[in-house]
């Protein structure tokens, strides 16, 4: 239940992996069309193609794998791996550290640095008992300048979170589990490396292609919508949009659970043995309301605040000189900007300068975030009055002050846009998934991005390792 990209990989994975232990699956979207958040758009007569939801992501071997089993590999795009990461602090865009320069970086300072690598050596305070915000973990272990300078800002740009409430242990596990099993952030990563000595992991799969170098991230030729549409294509039989599921009842007698949906052709009673949850919480937390109102309760309790995806275009003399390269190009990934510095933009990506092809010849495309967990105000605002802070906002870094407003290109307004992993997150999944276990209903599964992680990556990864534990627990069920 849910076309997302969560859904649909699940889907995926369980056509091109475990048909001999499901047989038939259907995948059900209450909208008219597969891809969850995923929304890549384009004008043609402008040149123009833009996202409005996520605008990328890390091309793991898990999404590598996706775009094989959907057969849309070669219509992969990859970013410049040497385009920099700007944070804008104390009135300059600086350059965040990528190698070698990690030493000579002026977003830090000579102290900072030398706090953050000793504190990652494991000169600091321990762990305690209590589960730690992201803000405590950080300065804990790196100090203040890192959380201030790098983690504040990037928790906005990722999450659209506050990181005085985002839980390390739930949005940043693998860094977490570093400190938690080596004592400190390089002793985790030594015993991570001793580890997979002793422990290979599985060859790596033959058909994918190399593996990308650098701190690059992906798309597809036409925008990210070709990989959910590709899925749905290999698996079309199978996929019903349009159908808005209003109730779940389990047979007790049967053990089967009964699905009743409203659809275009009228009301639907499906029968299956197992389903498979990937809708929002919130949406979960609706069906769950009467006949397991623990399991519903867990699923409100996550907050999704409100996101704008803000698309405009500059004209390439709009940008300030100094922001460009020798070859009068704006190069980069884009920048973020930590709430201390005044800025209420929560990041920016340069579009066109990540993907070129993106926008017509003599302008730039940008792709703005606004609003979030601290600033709920924007579902409020107009598209104008949001373009307008983001102009203001803008000139103060990268724009010319007599530069002509942006050409809007879009706003697209996600009233609940990202779940937020706050402390206590993980408590409430568990508390979610034991509410459904002791009513009976075994194998019903919960899953979509508030179990797997918000990053597009995170979404597809978790699809394959859903789609085995779908398999095995109908073997598991078969007499």
């Amino acid at each position: 239940v849910g076309g997302g990209i969560s859904g649909l990989t699940t889907a995926l994975a369980l056509n091109a992996e475990h048909k001999s232990e499901v047989g038939s699956f259907l995948v059900t979207e209450a909208r008219d069309r597969v891809g969850g958040n995923i929304t890549s758009m384009s004008d043609e007569s402008k040149g123009l193609l833009w996202e409005e939801g996520p605008n990328s992501f890390q091309p793991s071997d898990a999404v590598l794998k996706a775009a094989v089993d959907a057969g849309c590999v070669d219509d992969l795009v990859l970013g410049d791996p040497k385009a920099p990461r700007f944070v804008y602090w104390e009135g300059r865009l600086r350059p965040t550290p990528s190698g070698p320069d990690v030493v000579t970086f002026d977003l830090m300072s000579l102290f900072g640095k030398i706090r953050a690598g000793l504190g990652a050596l494991g000169i600091k305070s321990p762990m305690p008992e209590y589960e730690e915000s992201v803000e405590q973990f950080v300065r804990r272990n790196l100090g203040d300048e890192v959380f201030y300078r790098l983690i504040e800002p990037f928790c906005s740009g990722v999450y659209a979170g506050d990181p005085t409430k985002l839980s390390m242990k739930a949005a940043f596990g693998k860094v977490y589990d570093l400190e938690e099993k080596g004592g400190s952030i390089i002793g985790g990563v030594i015993k991570l490396i001793q580890d997979k000595k002793a422990n290979p992991p599985p060859e790596r799969d033959s058909r994918l292609p190399p593996k990308p170098q650098g701190q690059t991230v992906g798309s597809f030729r036409k925008g990210l919508q070709m990989l959910p549409n590709a899925i749905a294509e290999k698996v079309k039989e199978s996929i019903r949009t349009s159908w808005k599921l209003t109730a779940i009842t389990k047979n007790k007698d049967s053990g089967i659970f009964e699905l009743s949906y409203e659809t275009p052709e009228g009301p639907k009673l499906i029968k299956s043995k197992t389903v498979a949850l990937t809708v929002p919480s919130y949406v979960a937390a609706d069906l769950f309301k009467e006949d397991v109102p623990e399991t519903s309760k867990a699923l409100n309790s996550f907050d999704y605040p409100p996101v704008a995806a803000v698309t405009i275009t500059y004209p390439e003399s709009a940008i300030l000189e100094d922001r460009l390269d020798e070859n009068g190009n704006l190069p980069g990934f884009g920048q973020l900007h930590p709430r201390t510095q005044g800025i209420t933009t929560l990041g920016t990506i340069y579009s066109s300068s990540l993907f070129p092809g993106r926008v017509g010849k003599g302008d730039v495309l940008l792709l703005c975030y606004f609003g979030g967990a601290l600033n709920r105000k924007v579902t409020e605002m107009t598209d104008e009055e949001i373009i307008a802070q983001v102009d203001v906002d803008l000139k103060n870094m990268l724009i010319k002050q007599n530069a002509p407003p942006p050409t809007k290109v879009a706003v697209r307004v996600w009233q609940r846009a990202i779940p937020q992993f706050n402390i206590g997150h993980l408590e409430q999944v568990k508390a979610a998934e034991d509410g459904i276990s002791q009513k009976g209903w075994d194998g019903l599964f919960l899953g979509g991005n508030y179990v797997s992680g918000v990053a597009l990556g995170k979404c597809i990864e978790y699809g394959y390792t859903f789609a085995d534990k779908i398999a095995a627990s109908m073997t598991a069920s078969k007499p």
